[in-house]
């Protein structure tokens, strides 16, 4: 009995560590977010204009002069992983310098083309995700549980579509490694079921959208659902990756030409 005491001591401080630990990685990114877009969502909600004919703006330029403007974008690219530095170093303090385990890096016993392959499935769990959230996008703002995004004008300097494509990157590093493989792993060992982990993952990824409305929030809880499933089954967080970057990209480079072919599904409503 003396012997067992020490050892569930030892037991509950891990447990007690973990927590803290979750909270302060959250509290420096995406649950921070969260809380901002609850707020968010609320203030929107009770404004006297519908939610439907409000708008939400993404990748708004940061300075009205080219040169700081972009000097400032790099600079949050390059702070804004600073969290993912953090759970890398984290994770990498636990398993030592492989994080294979974790889905990152080259696979145990890989073919030469192993990359190929995860790239591929980048490609198709984009695809799975991206051609119904189109739709879905579209039908929530027709029902008016969603906002209009407004994203940045391509054309705004010569380094836009660059910076966009850096700022996609940042989003799918910071968001899978954090809400999905650091999460995951550390959910696990305070012994919650594989259920609950994808749930809580997703319902993460769905509370730091609610700023775009209560379709962006539903939207990307069904794609943590499903990146959370795929995570699981596969164990490779690579896959994700590409086609979180993909989606990004498209959502940061594409949303503003179907909004020039396409205004009456995707443009701001007329005020």
């Amino acid at each position: 009995m003396t012997t067992a005491q020490p050892g569930r001591r030892s037991r509950a401080r891990v447990r007690t560590r973990l927590r803290w630990e979750i909270a302060i990685v959250l509290a420096l990114s995406f649950g921070a977010s969260g809380v901002y877009a609850i707020v968010t969502i609320v203030e929107r909600v009770t404004r006297e204009a519908a939610l439907s004919s409000q708008t939400a703006t993404i990748n708004r330029p940061l300075d009205e002069r080219p040169t700081f403007d972009l000097i400032y974008q790099l600079l949050g690219f390059v702070f804004g992983l600073a969290p993912v530095a953090l759970v890398v170093f984290l994770l990498w303090s636990t398993y030592g310098p492989h994080l294979r385990r974790l889905g990152f890096g080259k696979p145990v016993n890989a073919t030469p083309l192993w990359w190929l392959r995860e790239t591929g499935g980048g490609f198709l769990l984009a695809a799975c995700v991206g051609i119904p959230g189109i739709v879905f996008y579209v039908f929530a703002k027709t029902i008016g549980i969603n906002t209009t995004v407004i994203p940045a004008a391509l054309d705004a300097y010569w380094w836009t579509v660059p910076i966009l494509i850096l700022q996609a990157l940042r989003a799918a590093l910071g968001e899978e490694l954090i809400v999905v493989a650091y999460l995951f792993d550390r959910l696990k060992r305070l012994g919650l079921g594989t259920l609950a982990i994808i749930v809580t993952s997703a319902l993460l990824r769905g509370s730091y959208h609610l700023y775009q409305g209560f379709g962006g929030f539903v939207g990307n809880v069904a794609m943590g659902l499903l990146f959370g499933w795929a995570y699981h089954r596969f164990g490779r967080i690579l896959p994700l990756i590409v086609a979180h970057w993909i989606l990004d990209i498209v959502s940061f480079v594409g949303y503003p030409l179907a909004i020039a072919l396409w205004p009456a599904l995707f443009a701001a409503p007329a005020t």
